[in-house]
C-alpha cells in the first residue's frame, strides 16, 4: 500500500479524502523527519525522499509546502512551518495584511528507483483578519484568488478542488494511474 509520510494529521486527512475520491487507499506513516534548509520546496522534497528511501521499503510520498508573500520578498517561503510555530498568524497579519501571496506544495514520490515531484500553486492574498473557522496553518489568514473569504472558511471539498495541495496531489494521482503504479 502507498504510504504518505507526514507527522501532520491535517495534511493526511486532506490527502486521504482526495485519494478515496479516486478509489485509492493510502496509509499514514506518521513520522517526523529532518529536512535540509533550502530556498525552494522542490529541493527540500527531493532530498527528503532520497533520505527516506534508505529507511522505508514500500513506495511512499511526502509533501513540502511554502507560503510566499510578495510584500515580504517571498518570506516565509519553504520555512512556513517554522515561521508558523514561532511567529504565528497574528504576526504575519501585522507584517503583510493585504499582500499578494501564494502557496506552493511539492509532492515527492519515491518508488525506491526514482523520485518524482508534482507541484501545485494557489494564488491569493493575506487577509486583514484571522478567520475563526476550519483549517490549519495559514488557512485562516489566506484568501484564495477569486474568493472573498479565507481558505479556512471553505468546505474540505471546495478547498481540495482549488488548493495547492489538492492540485499537486491530483497530478500525482493522475501519474500513478496513467503509469499503472496503483
Amino acid at each position: 500500500m502507498l504510504k504518505f509520510v507526514t507527522s501532520n494529521a491535517h495534511k493526511y486527512m486532506e490527502a486521504e479524502t482526495l485519494f478515496k475520491k479516486r478509489g485509492i487507499e493510502i496509509s499514514w506513516e506518521k513520522m517526523k523527519y529532518e529536512e535540509i534548509q533550502a530556498d525552494d520546496n522542490e529541493t527540500i522534497c527531493r532530498d527528503s525522499c532520497m533520505k527516506l528511501s534508505e529507511k522505508l521499503e514500500s513506495p511512499f510520498f511526502i509533501d513540502d509546502t511554502g507560503l510566499y508573500i510578495k510584500s515580504l520578498n517571498g518570506f516565509p517561503g519553504p520555512f512556513a512551518s517554522y515561521v508558523q510555530e514561532t511567529l504565528g498568524n497574528s504576526r504575519i497579519l501585522e507584517m503583510a495584511s493585504g499582500s499578494a501571496a501564494f502557496f506552493k506544495t511539492v509532492v515527492g514520490f519515491s518508488n525506491q528507483k526514482q523520485i518524482y515531484v508534482f507541484t501545485g500553486i494557489l494564488n491569493g492574498n493575506i487577509s486583514n483578519r484571522e478567520s475563526r473557522t476550519n483549517g490549519f496553518g495559514y488557512d485562516p489568514i489566506f484568501i484564495p484568488q477569486g474568493y472573498d473569504k479565507e481558505l479556512s472558511e471553505l468546505s474540505t471539498e471546495e478547498k481540495n478542488i482549488i488548493s495547492h495541495r489538492g492540485k499537486a496531489l491530483e497530478k500525482f494521482i493522475d501519474f500513478l494511474l496513467s503509469n499503472g503504479i496503483i
